[in-house]
C-alpha cells in the first residue's frame, strides 16, 4: 500500500488522483471541540497540571488550532512555569533539588499566558487578533449591544439552540452612521466578548493592480476566515468596495466589479457548519451595492447613531475610566454642552483635557526644582506633594475651548 500526504491536493496532477493510482483520499480537517480535548490531553499527560487547568475550558477557547498549535501551547505554558521558578534552580548544581522539582506544576495562568502568544497556523500570515476591547469600554450603545449579542455571541456559543428550532443563524451585518461613532469599536468588542478571532480587512487594501490578484486576496481572506472559525470577518470602509456596480468609468478592466463579484459568491459558499460572521462599516451606505444588502448577506442594518446625552456622558465615563478625576468636574453638565458631538470628538475632548493635566504637571515639577536649586535648604515639606493630583474643572473648560464637531447636521 503506497501512502502519501499533502496539504495542497489540487497541486497533485490529476493522473495521479484517479482511481487505481491514489484513489483513497481522506481529509483531515481541524479538530472541533472534541477533537482539541482529546490531543490536549495526550499532550499534558507526562506533565505535572495544578489543580485550577480545565482542559476543557481551554479546548472551548482554541478555535481553529490544529494538533501542531495545541502541542506548540501546551510547551510554551511549560517553559513559562519554568521562566517563573528560574530563581529557585541554581545552575551550578548536577542536580535540581527535589522540592523545586514537586513544585513545578503547569497553572492555568501558564495556560491563558501562552494562549495569548498562540495563534492558529492557518493564520500565521494574517495578524488574527481577539481585540481586548470589551463592553466597558464603550459608551452607551445600549440597544446596539444587545442586538449584535443575539446576532453574533448566541450563535457562536449556544449553537445547539440554533438547531433545536432549526433556524439559520444570520450571516451578515452592516454598520453605518455618521464618522466616529464606533462603529469599528463595536466590531472589536463583539469578537471579544464571544472569544472568536478576528480578521480585519481595509476595503482599499484588497484592490492590486494585477489582473485577478484582487479576487485572489479576497478568495484567501474569506478561506483563513474559513479556517479560524468561529471568526468575526470586518470589513472597514465597506464602500471602497463594494459600490454599486456599473458606475465606476475608468476603472482598471472593472477591477472593483469583479471584487464584488467575488465577495458575493465567497457570502453565499459560507456554510452553515462554519461559524463565520461577516460586519461591514460605512458612513455612506447609500453607494453600496443592494446585491449585497439582501437577506443571507448583510442583511441586518445598525444604524449607530451619535450618541444622546446620557450616552456622551456613558463616553465620557468610558474615556476617563482610568484617570483621576477632580470631584469638582460635572461630567453630566459635559455632556449636555457637547451636543451633535461624535464619539471620537468626545475622546479628543478627554485626551485634551489629560494633555493639559500632564503639560501642568511637568511645568510644576520644573519650577519647582528650580526653586529647590535656588534655596540651598532643602524643602522637606513638598517633597511627596504632587502639584497636579487629578484633572480639574479647569482642564475641561480649557479643553471645550479647542473642542469642536467633525460631524454636520446635513451629514
Amino acid at each position: 500500500i503506497v501512502m502519501a500526504a499533502t496539504n495542497r491536493p489540487n497541486s497533485i496532477d490529476a493522473a495521479l488522483r484517479r482511481f487505481g493510482r491514489f484513489d483513497r483520499e481522506i481529509d483531515i480537517g481541524i479538530p472541533d471541540t472534541t477533537g482539541r480535548l482529546e490531543v490536549l490531553r495526550i499532550h499534558t499527560k507526562n506533565m505535572k497540571l495544578n489543580d485550577d487547568v480545565d482542559l476543557e475550558q481551554i479546548a472551548a477557547e482554541t478555535h481553529g488550532h490544529v494538533g501542531a498549535d495545541l502541542a506548540s501551547l501546551c510547551s510554551e505554558a511549560a517553559l513559562q512555569q519554568i521562566r517563573e521558578k528560574m530563581d529557585l534552580i541554581d545552575l551550578e548544581d548536577d542536580q535540581i533539588d527535589a522540592e523545586v522539582l514537586n513544585s513545578l506544576a503547569v497553572s492555568m495562568d501558564n495556560f491563558r499566558y501562552a494562549m495569548g502568544k498562540s495563534s492558529p497556523s492557518a493564520l500565521r500570515e494574517t495578524v488574527v487578533e481577539v481585540p481586548n476591547i470589551t463592553w466597558e469600554d464603550i459608551g452607551g450603545l445600549d440597544n446596539v449591544k444587545k442586538e449584535l449579542q443575539e446576532l453574533v455571541q448566541y450563535p457562536v456559543e449556544h449553537p445547539e439552540k440554533f438547531l433545536k428550532f432549526g433556524m439559520q443563524p444570520s450571516r451578515g451585518v452592516l454598520f453605518y452612521g455618521p464618522p466616529g461613532c464606533g462603529k469599528t469599536l463595536l466590531a472589536k468588542a463583539i469578537a471579544n466578548e464571544c472569544q472568536a478571532n478576528f480578521i480585519s480587512v481595509k476595503g482599499p487594501e484588497l484592490l492590486t493592480m494585477w489582473f485577478g490578484e484582487s479576487e485572489a486576496n479576497v478568495r484567501d481572506i474569506f478561506d483563513k476566515a474559513r479556517a479560524a472559525a468561529p471568526c468575526v470577518l470586518f470589513f472597514d470602509e465597506l464602500d471602497s468596495i463594494a459600490k454599486s456596480r456599473g458606475g465606476s468609468v475608468g476603472d482598471a478592466g472593472g477591477a472593483a466589479d469583479r471584487v464584488i463579484n467575488q465577495i458575493l459568491t465567497e457570502m453565499d459558499g459560507m456554510g452553515a457548519k462554519k461559524n463565520v460572521f461577516i460586519i461591514g462599516a460605512t458612513n455612506r451606505p447609500d453607494i453600496i451595492d443592494p446585491a449585497i444588502l439582501r437577506p443571507g448577506r448583510l442583511d441586518q442594518l445598525i444604524y449607530i447613531p451619535l450618541p444622546d446625552e446620557k450616552s456622551r456622558e456613558a463616553i465620557f465615563k468610558a474615556n476617563l475610566r482610568k484617570s483621576p478625576i477632580s470631584p469638582d468636574v460635572d461630567l453630566a453638565y459635559i455632556a449636555k454642552m457637547t451636543h451633535g458631538y461624535s464619539g471620537a470628538d468626545l475622546t479628543e475632548v478627554c485626551q485634551r483635557a489629560c494633555k493639559l493635566a500632564i503639560r501642568q504637571s511637568i511645568e510644576a515639577e520644573v519650577r519647582r526644582e528650580k526653586e529647590r536649586s535656588n534655596q540651598a535648604v532643602a524643602m522637606d515639606m513638598d517633597d511627596d506633594e504632587d502639584p497636579v493630583p487629578e484633572i480639574t474643572r479647569g482642564h475641561f473648560e480649557e479643553a471645550m475651548r479647542y473642542a469642536r464637531r467633525s460631524v454636520t447636521d446635513n451629514d
